[in-house]
């Protein structure tokens, strides 16, 4: 939203989703000089989609930053063919700019509520829609279809289908491909290269494990996340994520995951890859969902009325001395405080007080 105005006065656009477009330039990307000379005097912002579907455009581009006025903003849905093919990378001139489903700030004011996020999932379109499951089903549809199977990155489409399945079951879990290879007949290299690919077609993404505790030893496993929760509950066929269930839960903490991530990368500038997000657990199984940047200590549950229970993890965690804050997030109806010093608070202020940046 903070380039609206820029995006809409744009002086040129090319989608390569148009096959007019995609085979014009693909024939000769050359083209791209061509119409952008026409009228030099126009140098404004030019915006190339779906850039992934032909990364030999970038010497192009390149050229163009380093003899025109030009700007450009690229964007795509996958990094994979790019990095396959060890393409111009714009040697350092170009920014990263990972973008995300719907937020809190963007949605607190439009009918906003667990239900009807875990139902429609935060995907503009389709949480926007009178019929997100249609939406849902749709986008689903375009992912195998457009990034697997044109670009030729599974040769076994019925069985990566059955992967996505398993894949949706171990969301907000410890990845075991050892397991999952079972339930899909494919080799555990196969199923971590297919993780791979949900990666780099930032349909997935992974929190890597915090291990830099000293009292207790923990697991290396990094969790999976799917980047949107109603892609989970539309994959998995649910019609309704009811509440007290552990499917709900599981839906919480990948909601605040993703929030997390998110606000991380908006307004602290850092990639997944930096790993400022991480989980804690040690191998007698106390865990805390989320590390964020070192710092902050966060559980999720979705009880409407905490017990200590719901705060051995970040016990345990707190007896480390590493983080400053130590937070409980759940359904409770208001702020409270633990005796020792533990942060209970209900979602809604624990978001509000996230993007107002009190805790970061």
């Amino acid at each position: 939203m903070w380039m609206d105005n820029e995006l809409t006065t744009a002086a040129f656009r090319f989608n390569l989703l148009e096959s007019n477009t995609y085979q014009r330039l693909a024939v000769d990307p050359s083209y791209l000089r061509q119409v952008l000379r026409r009228d030099s005097s126009e140098q404004g912002l030019v915006i190339i989609d779906e850039i992934q579907k032909l990364p030999s455009l970038l010497d192009e581009v390149h050229n163009l930053i380093e003899t025109t006025g030009f700007r450009f903003l690229l964007t795509g849905s996958s990094a994979r063919k790019l990095r396959a093919q060890g393409v111009n990378l714009l040697g350092g001139r170009a920014g990263w700019k990972e973008m995300y489903p719907f937020v809190y700030p963007e949605i607190r004011d439009m009918g906003y509520s667990l239900d009807r996020i875990f139902s429609s999932g935060l995907v503009p379109s389709c949480y926007l829609s009178a019929a997100p499951d249609e939406e849902l089903s749709d986008y689903i549809g375009l992912y195998l279809s457009q990034e697997i199977q044109q670009e030729g990155l599974v040769r076994n489409l019925p069985a990566f289908s059955r992967f996505l399945e398993v894949a949706a079951l171990a969301n907000a879990e410890m990845i075991n491909c050892a397991n999952i290879s079972k339930e899909v007949g494919i080799s555990a290299t196969g199923i971590s290269e297919w993780f791979r690919i949900l990666y780099d077609t930032l349909v997935g993404f992974e929190v890597p494990a915090f291990q830099k505790t000293k009292k207790r030893k923990t697991y290396a496993t990094s969790k999976f996340y799917f980047f949107d929760v109603g892609i989970v509950r539309r994959i998995l066929g649910l019609e309704r994520i009811q509440e007290n269930t552990v499917e709900f839960g599981k839906f919480f903490e990948s909601y605040i995951a993703h929030e997390l991530r998110a606000f991380l990368g908006y307004v602290l500038g850092y990639h997944d890859k930096d790993g400022r997000l991480c989980y804690w657990r040690t191998l007698s199984n106390q865990e805390v969902d989320f590390i964020v940047d070192g710092k902050l200590a966060i559980e999720t549950k979705t009880t409407r009325r905490y017990s200590n229970s719901d705060l051995k993890g970040l016990r345990a965690l707190k007896e480390e001395g590493i983080c400053q804050r130590h937070i409980l997030v759940c359904r409770e109806e208001q702020p409270l405080m633990s005796d020792d010093g533990i942060e209970i608070l209900p979602y809604k202020t624990f978001l509000e007080e996230l993007w107002s940046r009190r805790f970061l």
